[in-house]
Parts: structure tokens; sequence; C-alpha cells
């Protein structure tokens, strides 16, 4: 019997199945990304709803699991040596699932480090440009007289774009033929921009002819259409 007790934030989401890896998330862009990533491995597992309408993100029992205060964060209770790991950040979690299960990594070493390297381009670049531009398109931000600061965010976010067209316009997905974690990295928040963010037109998505075609792919995967919806909202 696996015990978690020793973990606080266990007691606002007590563990039905402790010996799953226990996932606490959001169906957001990075919330996504790990649902994914479970979902296509098939590693056992058990959704714990973060709700940011109720902040549970900033209750005591999370902050102790994450102390940024962000989701996605998982426990595995087989974790390295057999001991119960605590991770936070959705890059670090995808390369631990990646090595725990054998799977959406490339196994030569050379073209694990690029695929690092697209997973950080994403981390570092799309994800926060991409949510800034959310921000001045759809929420608070949209009421600024002055869009000096949406324009920026829609340059920058039709730059990345624009590196992206360019890698997939000779590659089925990021890393070639075989599908990835820079992948499932990267696409949830594509959809988010011209979904969610309602900004499609406004970075002129259809000029991304190669991103688009990378998107649907994407989409049409039977593990990523119920991820899309883990942890349920209810």
């Amino acid at each position: 019997m696996n015990d978690l007790s020793a973990f606080p934030i266990t007691r606002k989401w007590p563990a039905k199945h402790p010996e799953r890896i226990q996932l606490y998330s959001l169906p957001t862009p990075n919330g996504v990304k790990v649902s994914v990533m479970l979902e296509e491995t098939g590693l056992p597992y058990e959704p714990h709803l973060v709700r940011f309408d109720t902040n549970d993100q900033t209750s005591p029992e999370f902050l102790s699991l994450n102390p940024n205060g962000k989701i996605p964060a998982i426990i595995d209770p087989q974790g390295p040596g057999g001991k119960p790991l605590a991770l936070f950040e959705s890059g670090a979690i995808l390369i631990y699932l990646a090595d725990k299960s054998g799977k959406f990594m490339p196994r030569d070493e050379a073209r694990r480090y690029e695929t690092i390297q697209w997973l950080m381009f994403q981390m570092g670049g799309i994800g926060p440009m991409f949510g800034q531009l959310g921000f001045f398109n759809k929420f608070a931000g949209k009421d600024y007289e002055d869009k000096r600061p949406r324009d920026r965010y829609v340059a920058e976010a039709r730059r990345l774009l624009g590196v992206l067209d360019g890698r997939l316009a000779d590659h089925e997905w990021t890393m070639g033929d075989e599908y990835t974690i820079a992948d499932m990295a990267t696409l949830p928040w594509v959809r988010n921009l011209v979904g969610f963010y309602e900004a499609g037109e406004l970075v002129g998505f259809a000029d991304f002819v190669h991103v688009k075609r990378a998107l649907g792919a994407f989409v049409a995967r039977p593990a990523v259409v119920r991820a899309l919806d883990i942890p349920s909202r209810g």
C-alpha cells in the first residue's frame, strides 16, 4: 500500500488510488500537456481538479507541493528508487514521464537533447508570449486604449509561429517522423491561441500552413481528445 500521507496536498485532494500517479491540474495549455502525456503513455494516474475560480492554487495544501502556485504538479508514488517523487513545472514533468515510460523521447542522445531544445523553445517563448497576447486580446488588457503592448505580442507570436512553421515545413512533427513531448508541449498552446484566446485572425494564423497541419493531426489523436478535458471541470 502506497502511503502519501506525508504530502499535505493529499488532505485537500485525497487519493482514492494512492498507487497511481497523482495529477493536480486544470485543462489549460500547461495542464493539457501533462494530461496528454499520461493518456499517450498509458501510465496509471488519478487526476485532481485545481480550481482557479476558488483560488485552489494559492491554498497552503497546493503550495506545499508547488510553492510557485502554478499547475500542473504531480506526485509519483513509485518514483526513482521506489520512493515517492513530487514534481512541478510542466516541462520537467514531461521529461520525467518520458524517461519513466520510455516513450515520446528519442533514445539517441543527440536527438534527445534536440527534443529538449524544442521543449525549451515552448517553455521560454511560445507559452509566455502567447499568454501575454491572450491577456491583451481577450482579458483585462483588451480594454487598454494604447494598443502598442498588444501589438508587441502579436508581432512576437507571429515570429514564433514562423520559427515553428519553418521547422514543420519538412518535418511531420517537430522531431521529424517521431511524435514527442516537444509536440505535446507546443501544440496545446497553438490551439489555445487560435481558440480560447481568439487571436487566430489577429496573428494571421492562416499564413502558417505547416503549423495548422500539425495542429490538426495533434487534435485528431484519440489520447489528445481524451486529455483536453482532464481533469474534468465537472
